[in-house]
């Protein structure tokens, strides 16, 4: 790594942000540089890695031979009551990385030959992220860099990722405040995606693939259908569609995992076949062409990585 030093980082100077945080629409002002855990449930100007693996059940543009480089990252500012990661999202498990480190880790991967660096749940570590992907280029860093998001963030935060982020990937959960307030206990949940949705798109522009068929810039937003909720599910779909046409790929997700325990009845059921193909039938007849599906067979608890171990 004859570049430049992996001992500091570029531009430390953005973790005063961490100071009275305000990164993700939960505003909760908490001074994680002293200690103080925001709603995101994490402290501290080091950035807790709770797994990582060459991930190979992206959708098919993310994952190729090499796989995803996924860095799984603790803590959430979001909190979905029906999460398939909640083993991290508390915060408890894993290892804290200073920038510096996180940048030897995405140099790692991309050594392993992962296709592209897919950071998981990274939105309460945006500043990190940017210092740390500022030093990985410096010393090597080329593969594309996948921001995999719950969609529930401020769009000047990811205005501020202009030149770190090359894939956006943000789930789009809710059209309904109602289902949003519910489930995730966040107001505003769609006022926020949109604005944020519409920011990555015009940052990152149309789909570019390489010869390969692999993503190489562009977004992919993840819609899952919730089992009781197709309505809302289509609405989100229809929005999307109306705003963004093809500039977007949807990804029309049935991998919904009932958790064990859950005080919305309509939740502790799997989504049945007929719900899913109602969303499929729906996203065709409205137009949608550029849209991965995926088989309701290949979804449950095996497709959901174990954490706290580094793994590939």
């Amino acid at each position: 790594m004859s570049q430049k030093s992996m001992s500091g980082d570029v531009n430390n100077h953005n973790i005063e942000a961490l100071r009275r945080c305000t990164l993700c629409p939960r505003n909760c002002r908490a001074d994680r540089l002293n200690g103080c855990r925001g709603k995101c449930s994490v402290t501290g100007a080091d950035v807790l890695v709770a797994h990582t693996m060459l991930h190979r059940w992206e959708e098919p543009c993310i994952s190729g031979p090499g796989g995803a480089g996924a860095v799984f990252l603790g803590g959430c500012g979001l909190g979905c009551v029906y999460c398939q990661n909640r083993a991290i999202t508390g915060g408890a498990i894993g290892e804290y990385y200073s920038a510096a480190r996180l940048a030897e880790l995405f140099l790692d991967l991309q050594r392993r030959g992962a296709d592209n660096l897919d950071l998981v749940t990274p939105t309460h570590y945006a500043p990190q992220i940017i210092d740390a992907v500022a030093t990985a280029k410096l010393n090597g860093l080329n593969i594309p860099v996948v921001w995999n998001s719950s969609g529930y963030e401020k769009a000047d935060v990811i205005a501020a990722l202009r030149g770190t982020v090359d894939i956006y990937m943000p789930d789009f959960k809710y059209y309904s405040d109602e289902l949003a307030e519910n489930f995730s206990r966040a107001p505003g949940y769609f006022a926020f995606a949109s604005r944020a949705v519409a920011e990555m798109v015009a940052q990152v522009g149309q789909p570019v693939f390489d010869d390969g068929g692999m993503l190489r810039r562009g977004v992919i937003i993840r819609v899952l259908t919730l089992p009781g909720h197709t309505g809302d599910t289509m609405k989100i779909i229809r929005y999307l569609y109306h705003e963004f046409g093809d500039n977007v790929i949807l990804s029309i997700m049935g991998q919904y995992t009932p958790p064990a325990q859950i005080d919305f009845p309509e939740l502790r059921n799997s989504l049945t076949q007929d719900e899913y193909d109602e969303v499929v039938e729906f996203a065709s007849e409205i137009g949608v062409k550029r849209a991965y599906i995926q088989e309701l067979g290949s979804v449950g608890e095996s497709f959901i990585p174990g954490f706290g171990t580094a793994g590939g």
